[in-house]
């Protein structure tokens, strides 16, 4: 029921993902009134899928606090309920992300030493890919919630992009050690003297992301999110201005025509939808976002993220690498 072009996108996508997974099942959460007209008219294979019906889902501007109170029957706490009593091996969402971050962490629980999960995804980079979080769980963080999202995001990207040691950049408006907020320089501090020290390459800037700088981008939830939208948009700018030129003179439409290929190829690279699927991390369960405005490409994206990361185990995996969070409470101890 959440997202810009809901219930339509989700069930399409779902159709997607049921013609990719001959093995993964799906429990469909919603108003069966207003989601049923569009299971009929993807066809969904009824042996495929179990509809759970609620007419309560949570509002894309409520607000996290009040849909704690009210939307216990909602489709969104009910999805994530399913995971938690193991009637399902994920939940994806392209709902209300805050609500979404309350419920799956008041259902299924962070991990040991995590105070605060984080919204983790992939990107594309010059270099290949990289890992950004947080983009836009927690608005503002303290040092030690950015460098749980460090110890996070290095332990995701050793399991997702197989990377033997990940490099680690916290995201500020300069590279000098003096720039950005009291907590950032802290967080970095930390960093410096914990057991990721080897990793830790000091502070990144926005330009880094697409330059592939680091490995892990670490940053709170508020200017992840603005950084990851502003990422989209220059994506989508450049698809249009691309299509601009080719509508200009008859060389300038020759020249696209030979290079249409490899303009194809770009435009798919580029597809924001190709990354959608954004996994809170931290919790005790799979946990993912998708994006609001994502289509049908997008949500099957999402889907995507969701099967990998159960068959992979990320969260046994990531649990099995947290042992150097263990590093903060000494450091408070002492």
């Amino acid at each position: 029921m959440g997202g810009d072009n809901a219930p339509d996108s989700v069930i399409a996508g779902v159709k997607s993902a049921e013609q990719k997974y001959s093995d993964v099942r799906f429990l469909i959460f919603g108003d069966e009134g207003k989601v049923r007209p569009f299971i009929d008219k993807y066809r969904l294979d009824s042996e495929r899928y179990e509809f759970i019906h609620t007419p309560d889902y949570v509002a894309s501007d409520e607000k996290p606090s009040a849909a704690v109170r009210s939307g216990r029957n909602s489709s969104l706490w009910l999805a994530i309920d399913s995971v938690k009593k193991g009637k399902a091996a994920a939940v994806v969402s392209s709902g209300n992300t805050g609500a979404l971050m309350a419920f799956s962490k008041l259902i299924l629980g962070t991990m040991p030493g995590i105070h605060r999960p984080a919204i983790v995804t992939i990107l594309p980079t010059r270099k290949g890919e990289c890992v950004v979080l947080d983009l836009g769980a927690n608005a503002e963080c303290s040092a030690r919630n950015l460098v749980e999202f460090a110890v996070m995001g290095e332990a995701y990207c050793r399991a997702v992009l197989k990377r033997e040691h990940p490099t680690i950049g916290l995201l500020n408006i300069g590279s000098e050690e003096i720039k950005g907020r009291d907590e950032i320089r802290q967080a970095a501090q930390i960093l410096r003297d914990s057991p990721l020290s080897n990793e830790f390459k000091g502070f990144v800037e926005s330009d880094d992301i697409a330059l592939g700088a680091v490995d892990v981008f670490v940053t709170d939830g508020f200017t992840g999110n603005i950084a990851l939208k502003a990422i989209e948009g220059t994506a989508r700018l450049m698809v249009g201005l691309l299509k601009d030129v080719a509508a200009g003179c008859l060389l300038a439409k020759l020249g696209f025509l030979l290079a249409l290929p490899a303009l194809r190829r770009l435009k798919k690279k580029m597809d924001p939808g190709r990354y959608n699927g954004a996994m809170l991390v931290g919790l005790k369960g799979i946990s993912i976002k998708s994006h609001g405005g994502a289509d049908a490409f997008g949500f099957a994206n999402a889907i995507n993220v969701a099967v990998d990361t159960v068959r992979n185990d990320l969260v046994g995996n990531i649990a099995k690498q947290l042992t150097s969070i263990q590093f903060l409470d000494e450091e408070k101890e002492k």
